[in-house]
């Protein structure tokens, strides 16, 4: 017996029972997130969103054409909610609407719609709900078309291109030619400015690379921390680069082909407590910056050479061959705490420096001996004879770290100068032996600058560990922590100090360099330092005293710390400051209205009173979060046009505090804890509680708060005015599927200027170095790299005479980027 065959009208009905169970399911956990949202004093928008799902499908599963009618009011009042809340803004539009603009269009299809009643008595009903749903959809789509011509987060405006034919002021380390970068930030000003002018606006997009090197260092290898990255900028003196790489090595390349001259590996010792591996820069040491003043030989020659801290035998250089007086020296900081120099011709070791052995042990009088613990992740600083010298330690590990003294060695010996102790500063003398520095004092990880001309080093400290609790600090480190100082060159003693965070609880460490500029304030050249923050502040202040040039306002702050704890009454915000607006529910976002409700519920649990709400048992929403509005890569100024080019991210952190039950327990890694010898982060032993931090995500893992989370911006220096901000970086490398969208991506990693009129930046967490025009903002140039670019690029003029743009490729532990070992040069081809 055969069958019959299915009708049409049996495939409608199916599909549109099918689609009836999707609204119903659909409508379930929208409704108890909706609920649980309004008892939190949320919006009521998803609970009525979700008895529209509800009713639409109930009425679709019982064949009636109203449910046309419902969807299309539903439809219609969510684009009128979704723009009274995000106004012409596409990404939260999109969030609100996507998942019922695709509802929509499903309930239009012939398949649905023949199933809703017979033909004679529902057709006015279909034809009615219908039009209805139709026009809904239609201007759910135009005003999304509209959305796409408008940005409310960008700023159009235009820098100036010169100032009035300014010459250039004197470079801060005399001698460093124009195509060439001796410093970390070039000179010691820390600017990022290059004077190098061949590309230009007009021929940027003629870039190509010119140049692949590949270090043969990647991370992954047994003991890495999460944190293994290869943040280096290179240096480049005569036709030379010299940079290091994540597990240390050094290497010099022919800085016109790319080839490699020497290599050389300090043996680093294993079975180290890391909590970071990385290489920021080398310091140099030109032949101009040999002699030291006589006061400082002589105390220099007293100092003691050695240290039984740590068993660090000339052999722990490797081997290498060594030299018995370098006219120049490389200065290389290693993950075992010892600083080494090298000569630059050749890699190999000077011998008079450390007493024969090419190196000085960073551990000499350092308390709670632990390698791996304490060590310089940056470059230090050489000046008039000296090398400068700071470190960081384990954060929210314990309350008994190492110190964060700032030291200066003599360049020549390695003899003790001057020392800088934040616990006790007044005396700077070099420490006696037998004596150590104060325990867990605020340390400088982050990179220095120095005046020579004013005689001073001015130098970025970060927060006392644990980060999150301070009931317990000093005098001493509730007047330094998080702070710029300026000491004196020739003594290391204080001359000014300027705390960026009163009683910080946020991990709002001073990060970036600060750069040094003479602006021009009132008609008059005044010496300029610009400081940026964590937390979006760029505080400029007159160098000589620490005295603000822009107006430095103090804000009442939430108050309310956890028990044993307090607040500070009110905080420092600049006139010149990229602190993201305060967040409310409607910025809550996500892929789908979904995970959109999660987040909202998410907000309204946690602790939230604005910028510096105190870290609670709660859970408390710290934005920006301590990844920062910026962070290590700092700001790039044009001395010229007296501008600062910036880079801000905007990242929203949770910060739950968990009582502990003893200082010995695994409260935070309990459930996985470290192996071998690194060190269980944020358990703050020795503190009442351990930390959790993590990003403030969806389920998804994607930031609950609306894009733009990276901007690229401009501002004017002597006004304090941001001329313009545009969204920067797409989530092609974020996204599961290789998507373009143009969301603004963070960058880690900062910018550089040339005389040119272009900027340089390939820290987004997308994978791509881009090029942009001073003035505007406007991106010029992208060219694709091979991993994550989170390092600072740089330029120089190799001896073919071309201008290069150099580019690190190599990726960021903890931000998961791809990891690589490339070093790129870009050039014009033929020249300009």
């Amino acid at each position: 017996m055969s069958r019959m065959p299915t009708t049409p009208t049996t495939h409608h009905h199916r599909f549109a029972s099918f689609l009836a169970i999707v609204f119903i399911v659909l409508s379930l956990p929208l409704a108890a997130g909706g609920i649980w949202l309004l008892t939190l004093g949320g919006s009521a928008y998803y609970l009525v969103a979700a008895l529209g799902l509800l009713l639409t499908g109930l009425m679709l599963r019982g064949g009636q054409a109203a449910a046309l009618w419902v969807f299309a009011l539903l439809l219609l009042s969510s684009l009128v909610w979704s723009l009274w809340e995000a106004g012409l803004d596409w990404w939260p539009l999109a969030a609100r609407l996507d998942l019922l603009f695709v509802l929509g269009l499903l309930l239009l299809l012939p398949w649905v719609t023949q199933a809703l009643g017979t033909p004679v008595r529902h057709a006015s009903a279909r034809r009615g709900g219908g039009l209805l749903l139709s026009v809904t959809l239609l201007t759910s789509l135009a005003v999304a078309v509209a959305s796409w011509f408008h940005d409310p987060h960008d700023l159009e405006g235009a820098l100036p291109v010169s100032q009035g034919g300014l010459v250039a002021r004197g470079e801060p380390i005399r001698g460093v030619a124009p195509g060439e970068w001796h410093a970390y930030g070039r000179t010691g000003f820390g600017q990022r400015y290059s004077p190098l002018d061949q590309i230009t606006a007009d021929n940027i997009d003629r870039l190509a690379p010119a140049w692949h090197f590949h270090t043969g260092d990647l991370r992954g290898q047994p003991g890495d921390p999460v944190e293994t990255t290869f943040e280096v900028t290179p240096l480049k003196i005569g036709n030379k680069l010299f940079l290091c790489t994540p597990h240390q090595f050094v290497i010099a390349l022919d800085a016109t082909s790319g080839q490699q001259l020497w290599r050389f590996d300090p043996k680093i010792r294993d079975k180290l407590a890391l909590q970071h591996l990385t290489c920021r820069g080398l310091g140099y040491q030109s032949p101009l910056q040999r002699s030291a003043e006589p006061a400082l030989d002589a105390l220099a020659a007293a100092a003691p050479q050695t240290s039984a801290a740590v068993d660090l035998p000339v052999a722990a250089t490797g081997g290498a061959t060594a030299t018995a007086d370098c006219k120049s020296k490389l200065f290389m900081p290693t993950a075992d705490g010892r600083l080494i120099a090298l000569d630059p011709e050749t890699g190999s070791v000077c011998k008079r420096f450390g007493g024969g052995s090419g190196q000085i042990d960073l551990w000499n009088n350092m308390p709670n001996v632990r390698p791996g613990a304490y060590y310089s992740t940056s470059p230090p600083v050489v000046t008039r004879g000296l090398v400068i010298v700071g470190g960081t330690v384990l954060d929210n590990v314990s309350t008994h770290e190492q110190s964060g003294v700032i030291r200066a060695y003599d360049v020549e010996t390695g003899g003790l100068v001057w020392n800088w102790d934040s616990g006790n500063p007044d005396d700077t003398a070099p420490i006696a032996d037998g004596q150590t520095y104060t325990v867990n004092s605020p340390n400088s990880w982050s990179i220095s600058s120095v005046d020579e001309e004013l005689g001073m080093v001015y130098v970025p400290l970060g927060n006392q560990p644990p980060d999150q609790w301070g009931g317990n600090r000093s005098p001493a480190v509730e007047r330094f922590s998080s702070a710029v100082v300026a000491l004196d060159l020739g003594t290391g003693r204080l001359r000014w100090v300027y705390q960026t965070v009163h009683h910080d609880l946020w991990d709002y460490d001073v990060p970036s360099q600060p750069g040094l500029v003479d602006l021009t304030i009132g008609g008059e050249r005044v010496p300029a330092l610009v400081q940026p923050t964590k937390q979006g502040e760029l505080f400029v202040l007159d160098r000589r005293t620490g005295k603000p040039l822009l107006p430095i306002e103090e804000v009442a702050a939430p108050q309310g710390a956890s028990k044993g704890d307090f607040t500070a009454p009110s905080q420092p915000k600049s006139a010149l400051s990229f602190d993201p607006p305060r967040l409310r529910e409607r910025d809550m976002w996500g892929a789908t209205m979904f995970d959109q409700l999660w987040c909202r519920v998410a907000f309204h649990r946690l602790r939230y009173e604005g910028r510096f709400t105190p870290p609670s048992t709660r859970g408390s929403l710290v934005y920006p979060g301590n990844f920062g509005v910026f962070n290590w890569g700092g700001v790039a100024i044009d001395p010229m046009r007296e501008i600062v080019f910036t880079t801000p991210a905007r990242l929203a952190f949770v910060s739950r505090l968990i009582p502990r039950p003893n200082d010995s327990s695994l409260v935070i890694n309990k459930d996985n804890p470290p192996k071998g010898s690194l060190p269980a982060l944020n358990e703050n032993f020795g503190a009442p509680f351990a930390a959790e931090l993590h990003p403030f995500t969806s389920p998804l893992g994607i930031p609950c708060q609306e894009p733009p989370w990276g901007m690229v911006a401009g501002a004017d220096l002597e006004t304090g005015k941001i001329a313009w901000q545009h969204r920067n970086g797409t989530v092609r490398d974020l996204s599961p599927l290789p998507l373009p969208f143009r969301m603004g991506v963070p960058s880690l990693g900062g910018p550089i200027v040339t005389a040119g009129g272009v900027a340089f930046l390939s820290g987004t967490l997308d994978y791509f170095v881009r090029g942009y025009d001073v003035s505007s903002g406007r991106e010029l140039w992208r060219s694709r790299l091979p991993a994550g670019g989170q390092a600072t690029p740089m330029t120089y003029l190799g001896a073919d005479g071309r201008q290069y743009l150099l580019v690190i490729a190599g990726g960021h532990g903890s931000l998961g980027t791809k990891a690589g070992d490339s070093v790129i040069a870009y050039a014009l081809p033929g020249g300009r």
